[in-house]
């Protein structure tokens, strides 16, 4: 854990350095990094949002197998629901840009 911390500082470090040591020339773009960075998130965290939905899902159609149908029909609206969050990020993003 103290290795990836250690390389997410670098990492911030190298991505800020550029722009504090700047004199005076060409302003630098930080909207690519900030545009991978906000997908990446969003992708990340709602695929381990969709994970937890299913097994979830699945657990309780094992405790109870006559209540699968309302299980399913639950578990694809949400799943839905989180996938939009995805694609509202993705759209948020790229309508921010222009």
């Amino acid at each position: 854990m103290r290795k990836l911390q250690f390389v997410l500082m670098v990492l911030a470090m190298l991505c800020f350095a550029i722009p504090a040591f700047a004199d005076g020339g060409a302003p630098v773009n930080l909207a690519p990094i900030g545009i991978g960075l906000g997908i990446a998130l969003a992708a990340g965290l709602c695929g381990l949002g969709q994970g937890k939905a299913i097994g979830s899902a699945v657990e309780s159609v094992a405790r109870n197998p006559g209540a699968t149908g309302s299980i399913q029909l639950l578990l694809i609206l949400g799943l839905a629901f989180i996938e939009s969050l995805t694609l509202f990020t993705f759209a948020t993003i790229f309508i921010k840009i222009k």
